[in-house]
């Protein structure tokens, strides 16, 4: 009589399933590929920004510049789109002093702000490769938003160090 562990004989289903799941949904000649639209003017805009080499290529940029200017320690950090903006809430401790640095590569600007609006000055940064940088005194939890204007195009970096 031969034992069979359950685990082991779920686990080899897991594996096959995988793999012929993996198997039918490629397709090596292109068989059953979706016949894409071309993009209707009603539909949003990140859809139809930089291409992924001219976004790799200005996110290196807009890194390469916030590091000129790190200071501090670093706390949080990030890169997107400036269409689709960006949006945190980030872990910072009462009472304490932080220096967030945003830098926009592109064309157009975007408009910082804070809620509370008393964390941090609103503060329009352009697209023009200069680092803008707001100091912000944390008292409660903070949202940072920063918007990209009608039309504004490109990457935006920003950074959060302890000061």
């Amino acid at each position: 009589m031969t034992y069979s562990n359950p685990r082991v004989y779920l686990a080899a289903c897991a594996v096959a399933a995988s793999a012929f799941l993996l198997a039918s949904c490629t397709s090596s000649r292109g068989e059953g590929e979706a016949i894409s639209a071309p993009p209707s003017p009603s539909m949003p805009s990140k859809s139809r920004t930089a291409t992924g080499p001219s976004e790799k290529k200005l996110t290196a940029q807009a890194q390469a510049a916030l590091a000129a200017v790190h200071s501090g320690k670093l706390v949080e950090a990030g890169v997107e789109r400036v269409n689709d903006g960006i949006h945190t809430e980030p872990t910072l401790s009462e009472g304490k002093t932080y220096r967030l640095n945003l830098v926009c590569f592109g064309s157009g600007s975007a408009q910082l702000t804070f809620v509370p609006v008393s964390a941090g000055a609103e503060t329009r940064v352009p697209c023009d490769q200069s680092v803008v940088q707001q100091r912000i005194t944390i008292h409660k939890r903070v949202h940072i938003d920063v918007d990209g204007a009608k039309g504004s195009t490109g990457m935006i970096a920003w950074q959060i160090d302890a000061i």
